[in-house]
C-alpha cells in the first residue's frame, strides 16, 4: 500500500461516521477513487426521504432476530458501496477503472454491483464472512486487497489477496 491508499482509507472512516446504522461495528464508509481523485462516497443508511434506524429508535433486523450476513433485503439501509455507485450514476460520473476503498469487505451483492460498474480494485480494512465475494472478485478479475491500519504507508505495491 502507498500513501494514497492510506489517505483514502482514512477518508472511509470519516464517511463511515455519517452512517445511520445502530449496530456496533456496522458503520461502513466507501470512497470511489480514479486517478487519485475522489469520484463519490457512500455510507450505509436509509434511502433519501426515509427514516433511518436511529430516527426510528430501533434496528429492524434486531427486532426480527435476523442473523448478520443473512436476508440483507430486510433492512432499511443501503450498503455504503451501493450508495457510492448510485451517487456516481446519479451525478453522471464514470467509475470505470476506479478503485473502491471501504471500511469493510463488500458482501457478495455489492461485489456483483462493483464488478459490473467497472471497479477494478477494492481495498478494505475489516473482513466480512462471505467467501462468495472472494469467488466473484476472483472470477471477474477485480483485485481485492486488505489494508492493515498499523502498516506504515509505502510506495511499493501490496500483496494481493486474490491470486
Amino acid at each position: 500500500m502507498d500513501k494514497w491508499d492510506h489517505r483514502f482509507m482514512e477518508m472511509t472512516r470519516l464517511v463511515a461516521s455519517w452512517s445511520s446504522c445502530m449496530q456496533p461495528g456496522r458503520n461502513i464508509g466507501a470512497v470511489i477513487v480514479k486517478d487519485k481523485r475522489v469520484m463519490t462516497t457512500g455510507y450505509n443508511g436509509a434511502p433519501a426521504g426515509m427514516k433511518t434506524c436511529k430516527e426510528r429508535g430501533e434496528c429492524l433486523r434486531r427486532k426480527l432476530n435476523i442473523p448478520s450476513g443473512t436476508r440483507a433485503e430486510v433492512c432499511y439501509a443501503i450498503h455504503a458501496e451501493q450508495n457510492a455507485v448510485i451517487q456516481a450514476a446519479k451525478l453522471g460520473v464514470s467509475i470505470q477503472g476506479a478503485t473502491l476503498y471501504c471500511t469493510h469487505q463488500p458482501c457478495s451483492v455489492c461485489a456483483r454491483i462493483l464488478a459490473n460498474a467497472g471497479i477494478v480494485r477494492v481495498v478494505y480494512e475489516q473482513g466480512y464472512p462471505d467467501d462468495f465475494t472472494l469467488e466473484i472478485f476472483r472470477e471477474t478479475g477485480v483485485l481485492l486487497e486488505q489494508y492493515h491500519h498499523g502498516d506504515k504507508p509505502q510506495d511499493s505495491p501490496s500483496a494481493q489477496i486474490n491470486k
